[in-house]
């Protein structure tokens, strides 16, 4: 959980999703991202609560499954998945059976997602929502 931020005032986003795991370093890094520019975020935590069907669908849909999974978790080379060959769909249902397989963070901004750290866009979307 992040540090509270006092009586700082603070803006609130309201779109910015964060979705990853407490012992994950790029999710830690992703909060503190958004938390050293004052910036409230959504996060939620996928082992207390996985991921809603639609908003992994919405993912998948956006990014493609195989942005998605993380080559290099112990549950993608327990599952042996590095010796499979899948389409999107099927790599798509192992990742809704077991979210363990997903790259973290998964950070959302309206319409717009990414996987992974990714502080190049996220520092755009700060930028946009300034313009508006």
């Amino acid at each position: 959980m992040p540090a509270p931020l006092g009586k700082t005032t603070t803006r609130k986003m309201p779109d910015i999703w964060v979705f990853g795991t407490d012992d994950s370093a790029a999710t830690r890094a992703a909060l503190r991202f958004f938390r050293e520019r004052r910036i409230v975020v959504h996060y939620s935590d996928l082992r207390k609560r996985p991921m809603a069907a639609g908003e992994l669908r919405r993912f998948v849909e956006r990014l493609g499954a195989a942005a998605l999974v993380d080559t290099t978790a112990k549950a993608y080379r327990d599952a042996g998945l590095g010796y499979l060959t899948l389409s999107d769909a099927q790599l798509a249902e192992r990742i809704r059976a077991d979210q363990r397989l997903l790259r973290s963070p998964l950070t959302r901004f309206g319409q717009q997602m990414t996987a992974g750290p990714d502080e190049a866009t996220w520092k755009t979307w700060l930028a946009q929502d300034r313009a508006v």
